[in-house]
């Protein structure tokens, strides 16, 4: 039941992705690019995503365990630290190049194309090469 459940979640995050433009790269883009073509539109779904999650977050907080079973996450590490600087900083220029990020990555395999599909190859490495990376410069700290 719980996969049933996942499953409907992540078509539902989907359907929202292509419904708000977020896998039509030149809208991702546009709204980057601020000193030119600017697109405003991100900021609304931003805005969308983020008061639900407010809400969301709230509701959990008064629950003793998920609903579907199992236990929370434990809270992320409230400091900033090198791991999550770099990984930002990655995240950001794998955005800004391409205009996509992993969810509208995977939504944009639906309708085709080459380019969605290499950046998702590149993505699948980095996530791969991300760990010993991150042993290694835990060691050199």
């Amino acid at each position: 039941m719980r996969n049933l459940y996942a499953f409907g979640a992540g078509g539902l995050f989907g359907i929202g992705l292509w419904v708000s433009g977020m896998t039509d790269t030149r809208k991702v883009i546009g709204w980057l690019d601020i000193f030119g073509d600017w697109d405003p539109t991100l900021a609304f779904v931003l805005g969308g995503a983020v008061g639900v999650m407010f809400v969301a977050w709230r509701i959990a907080a008064g629950r003793a365990a998920p609903a579907l079973g199992g236990d929370f996450p434990e809270a992320p590490e409230p400091r900033l630290g090198r791991n999550l600087v770099l990984g930002s900083i990655l995240f950001g220029m794998g955005w800004g190049l391409a205009g996509l990020c992993p969810g509208p990555a995977m939504a944009s395999l639906s309708w085709g194309g080459g380019g969605g599909l290499l950046f998702l190859v590149a993505m699948l490495a980095g996530m791969l090469a991300a760990p010993p990376v991150r042993a290694r410069l835990a060691t050199e700290g």
